[in-house]
């Protein structure tokens, strides 16, 4: 075993699990230079961290003994911040421990509270859990940390932006004074090293991420499409790739409820992960994904925090990622452990340059490609059915008897072609996808039009978002000064001082000598202009960007004046304040001379 010296029941269950040589990561933690001190360690998702620290936190718990000690309170403490990630650190610490007699208490939200509270009772040597419930047990004197010898935070980064500073602060001020802390972060941002200051004494500083790429195990693809295409494209993705397991990711719960429903209703095996399931349904449908049961899993970024998926080989980001560390975290979900991944990003053709500024921003390389159509994805499965058609295979005496019958009855032609209708059937259909072309693109907007909208003309009201100009009262003002219906309105594009909106070329005429009319019988003193618009809302746009402070063109922005104040004089003597309708005086008012009123 290629590892550094470490206590023989640990060493045996790391050969038990057929652990041969130490990651990166795990041989860092493990040098002579970071005995006993408090790590900052900047670590990739899936690199082994959670081994690293289960490793490095061993000389606290079991010093030069084989096995645990007696402990009335725990001794360490492992926070995560999400429900999968801590029960995941959980079962890899459970049997890295298990042979030296260790106790592990888990604690996460979802779970029944009562029986967490039985088991840190029962003795745990070491506790996981999230900040939320762990800061409850914490409030309701369950949880005693003044034994505790040292503190892991997993995925420091992620807790904090999910909102835990709090949390992890009284939690961490709880802790005895000579702990030892460990912290273990893909990322390193400014609060986590105001974090480390506040909570560590001499930390050692280790980063195994490599500054060039974002994850040398992972290929990246970015796949321009149309807006309205983006989840054609997930399908097409999925089919082209044909992954063992592939995670897509979304941004809301409602989208990851939409897809997961479409790609139900195309033949998909799919389940669902999201803020709105219950942890019964998420653990379901992490197993069915283990069990192969299921294939593909819809996710928003928090729910897929500590998925871990020996088979995942394929992260589709159906929409565009917020930053670069988000990027990193959901394509992290693949290329663990040594194993290679591809990470796939669809965007549309106007978040293009957005996107290219964020994969600058995370160091990484992509390869801009066009989305898989149906020919290559036949093509594809071709090549898949002749390399699982061809593999060796075993049969018994009942499959040669009915291979016979049936070189008996259909030639060896007729029964290939039958196998692969069947191996076909099984498959999903691939979506028509709109070329990636100019021309392709124009035509695809024409034929999405309204029908009727064909051929409009714009006009425009000296209305915009200044005025407060809303689609739910500007639809009643056009029907009425148009004499037309809701229906015969199209688009509708408002700016800061004007709204433009379509009308059908075959009523345009109409519309305008309606609009007129009715103008002229406004009783308003400030009647709302309406008239055609040659330029359209394009031209106007750019004119509003011209009119703001700061371009060349545009004037000194508006400043709007102080109001004057009178200077108070003291002496001045005040004058009363006529009385209300009553006849009584206000409230603070001096009362009048007897038989007078104000």
């Amino acid at each position: 075993m290629n590892f550094p010296p470490l206590p023989p029941s640990l060493e045996a269950a790391l050969t038990e699990k057929g652990y041969s040589s130490a990651t990166q990561v795990q041989a860092e933690v493990l040098d002579a230079k970071a005995d006993g001190r408090d790590l900052v360690v900047s670590a990739q998702t899936g690199s082994g961290k959670t081994i690293a620290f289960g490793l490095a936190m061993a000389g606290e718990l079991l010093g030069d003994s084989e096995r645990m000690p007696f402990a009335e309170g725990p001794l360490a403490l492992v926070i995560a911040p999400t429900r999968e990630l801590a029960l995941q650190v959980s079962r890899e610490l459970g049997w890295l421990y298990a042979k030296a007699g260790g106790r592990i208490a888990t604690c996460v939200g979802g779970m029944n509270p009562q029986a967490e509270r039985k088991a840190l009772r029962s003795g745990a040597h070491i506790v996981v859990g999230t900040p939320g419930r762990l800061r409850d047990h914490l409030e309701r004197g369950a949880l005693d940390l003044s034994g505790l010898k040292a503190v892991v935070l997993d995925e420091a980064d992620e807790m904090l932006d999910m909102g835990f500073r709090e949390e992890l602060e009284e939690i961490l001020d709880a802790t005895p004074e000579g702990r030892r802390t460990l912290l273990f972060s893909a990322t390193m941002p400014k609060p986590i090293e105001a974090l480390a200051r506040r909570y560590q004494r001499d930390a050692l500083r280790i980063a195994t991420i490599n500054d060039s790429r974002g994850h040398g195990d992972i290929s990246y693809q970015c796949v321009t499409v149309s807006p309205p295409e983006v989840e054609n494209a997930a399908v097409n993705l999925l089919r082209y790739h044909e992954a063992d397991t592939a995670i897509l990711f979304c941004a809301t719960r409602e989208k990851v409820r939409h897809l997961h429903a479409t790609l139900q209703e195309r033949g998909f095996a799919v389940v669902a992960l999201s803020g709105e399931h219950s942890q019964s349904e998420r653990n379901q449908a992490l197993q069915a994904l283990r069990d192969r049961r299921a294939r593909v899993c819809v996710a928003t970024d928090v729910a897929a925090r500590g998925i871990d998926l020996p088979s995942l080989s394929l992260v589709i980001h159906v929409e565009i990622p917020r930053d670069a560390e988000t990027l990193q975290h959901r394509s992290g979900r693949t290329g663990r452990a040594g194993k290679k991944g591809t990470a796939v990003l669809i965007v549309p053709f106007s978040r293009r340059k957005r996107v290219e500024s964020m994969l600058r921003g995370a160091k990484v390389s992509a390869e801009w490609i066009d989305a898989p159509d149906r020919d290559a994805i036949k093509a594809k499965d071709r090549e898949r059915l002749l390399e699982t058609l061809l593999q060796p295979v075993e049969v018994d005496d009942g499959d040669r008897e009915l291979a016979e019958r049936l070189l008996a009855e259909r030639t060896p032609a007729e029964i290939a072609a039958m196998l692969v209708q069947a191996h076909r059937a099984r498959m999903p259909e691939p979506e028509d996808l709109i070329a990636n072309t100019p021309e392709a693109r124009r035509e695809a907007q024409k034929e999405r039009h309204r029908p009727g909208f064909e051929d409009t003309v714009w006009f425009r009201m000296d209305l915009g978002r200044r005025q407060n100009a809303d689609p739910r009262w500007i639809l009643p003002l056009l029907c009425r000064r148009g004499h037309i219906t809701r229906n015969e309105i199209g688009a509708i594009r408002i700016g800061p001082d004007e709204t433009f909106f379509q009308i059908p070329r075959p009523i345009a005429d109409k519309f305008a000598e309606a609009a007129a009319r009715s103008a002229q019988a406004e009783s308003d003193d400030e009647p709302v202009n309406i008239e055609r618009s040659e330029t359209g809302p394009r031209e106007v746009a750019r004119t509003n960007r011209n009119r703001r402070p700061g371009r060349d063109n545009a004037g000194p922005p508006k400043v709007k004046a102080k109001p004057a104040f009178k200077k108070f004089d003291k002496n001045k003597e005040r004058k009363p304040r006529p009385a209300n309708k009553a006849g009584k005086p206000h409230r603070g008012a001096k009362p009048s001379p007897k038989g007078k009123r104000d």
